[in-house]
């Protein structure tokens, strides 16, 4: 009597079907997801630096005009540490290691510019790292947003933050 073929189970070629599918679908998913990460670290990156901008505006309106913990200085240690960004001190300020914190510039007249700017590193992702956001309060107290070209771009800013 003849054998009877069993037809449970899958054959060999259409397991090579299905991985071959999932592989298709990594390669289309993981490059995005990629994207996906940079463009909200830099998100978090402008918002980090958007905090500072309430220290500015302290300072402006108390008439300080250097950073410190002294009598009539500009107490910059309120700002937070971030594990994205890169620069770890600045005057009375000093983050954790491996984290950094938005550098502030503060205006030196009613006619002078404020800056404040966050570098990316530690631990931002590849695609970004080294990119740097910039956010610069004119005397009428506006503010501008721009981001590194080289290393942000287009790609990675929010619509508010233009590459310059």
């Amino acid at each position: 009597m003849p054998r009877q073929r069993s037809t449970v189970g899958f054959t060999l070629i259409e397991m090579m079907i299905v991985v071959a599918i999932i592989a298709i679908l990594a390669a289309i998913a993981i490059p995005l997801y990629q994207t996906y990460v940079a463009r909200s670290q830099v998100t978090r990156a402008m918002s980090e630096a958007s905090e500072a901008k309430v220290l500015i505006e302290d300072c402006v309106t108390s008439g300080k005009v250097q950073l410190g913990t002294a009598v009539g200085q500009c107490n910059n240690s309120v700002l937070a540490a971030s594990d994205i960004l890169k620069d770890p001190s600045q005057g009375a300020a000093t983050a954790p290691p491996g984290t950094g914190i938005a550098q502030v510039q503060l205006p030196q007249n009613a006619n002078d510019t404020g800056t404040i700017y966050v570098t990316l590193g530690n631990h931002a992702s590849p695609l970004i790292t080294n990119g740097k956001i910039t956010l610069t309060r004119d005397p009428t107290g506006s503010w501008t947003c721009k981001s590194d070209t080289a290393i942000i771009g287009e790609k990675f800013s929010p619509a508010n933050c233009k590459p310059n």
